[in-house]
């Protein structure tokens, strides 16, 4: 299966998600996110446990990595808000617009996380080094926390995005992290399909 670590966004800013991307959603070559699914990704793992010849590691396997790396994001060199063991429950807030790989080429817009960063980054780099262990590919770029608003594929989009940057700061809000989620994504014709495969509580 194809499957990530995420942070989800509650349903109840999905609102304000939708808000943020409006002033760009109906570009050309602009595929917004659907706001219902808005998350922070962690650790993008690819495909696992679809094999049996032991090049993929087991979901059972991805499953106590995730556990291992929720109790040891809070002990140095990831260590960050701690309460006894791992790291504690935290608040994030997420606002602004940003752009990959750059203003002038655009890729992806996304709207980023003002505070509940060092949580996040503590998080993913645990994630990142147990993975890595059973052999899952290491992320190619620096980690940015973030949440993806949009994917653009024309210079009509990209413009309409920059216009989108220079003009606005959007507000998306601030909630409550007590968990982090292992997602399998099943990608369709109307886009990915996002269902939860094991929940880890932080704390």
């Amino acid at each position: 299966m194809r499957a990530f670590f995420a942070v989800d966004l509650p349903d109840s800013l999905a609102p304000a998600v939708a808000d943020a991307q409006a002033p760009f959603a109906d570009a050309p070559g602009v595929n917004p996110v659907d706001p219902e699914q808005a998350h922070v990704t962690l650790k993008f793992l690819g495909d696992v446990g679809g094999r049996d010849d032991g090049t993929e590691p087991t979901v059972d396997d991805v499953i106590a990595a995730g556990e291992r790396a929720v109790d040891r994001a809070g002990v140095a060199p990831f260590k960050c808000a701690v309460d006894r063991a791992g790291v504690a429950p935290f608040k994030c807030a997420v606002a602004g617009l940003g752009v990959f790989p750059n203003r002038e080429y655009v890729s992806v817009v996304w709207t980023g996380v003002d505070s509940g960063a060092e949580a996040l980054t503590a998080l993913h780099e645990a994630l990142e080094a147990e993975t890595t262990a059973l052999g899952v590919d290491p992320a190619d770029h620096e980690f940015t926390p973030h949440v993806t608003l949009a994917r653009v594929e024309t210079a009509a989009g990209a413009e309409a995005v920059r216009d989108a940057l220079d003009a606005e700061r959007p507000q998306a809000g601030s909630f409550s992290v007590g968990e982090i989620r292992l997602v399998k994504s099943t990608l369709t014709e109307s886009g990915p399909e996002y269902d939860v495969v094991r929940e880890f509580d932080l704390g």
